[in-house]
């Protein structure tokens, strides 16, 4: 048996050290983030968003109102006009 081989074989199981590649030895890399415009108009328009309060109450009252009194009255074309518009807008 030879003795010789197994040293060598032993050998290339030895921990080595990496070697550093030429070049690398700017090591001041930081890494970098980019917020996109889209991402900057939605976080300004969902902050917008939370200064307004779900429900207007204002017109809720006023319609509250009307209903009670029963003054509320609500043009037939008026419905008819922004269903046409809508449906336009979703399609085209």
């Amino acid at each position: 048996m030879r003795i010789d081989a197994i040293n060598n074989v032993s050998r290339l199981y030895q921990a080595t050290k990496p070697k550093k590649a030429a070049g690398s030895e700017n090591t001041d890399t930081k890494d970098k983030y980019e917020v996109s415009k889209y991402a900057k108009d939605y976080q300004t328009a969902r902050t917008a968003m939370s200064s307004v309060p779900e429900i207007r109450e204002d017109k809720v009252a006023r319609i509250r109102d009307e209903l009670n009194s029963g003054t509320y009255n609500v043009s037939a074309h008026e419905i008819a006009e922004k269903m046409v518009s809508k449906y336009f807008d979703s399609v085209f």
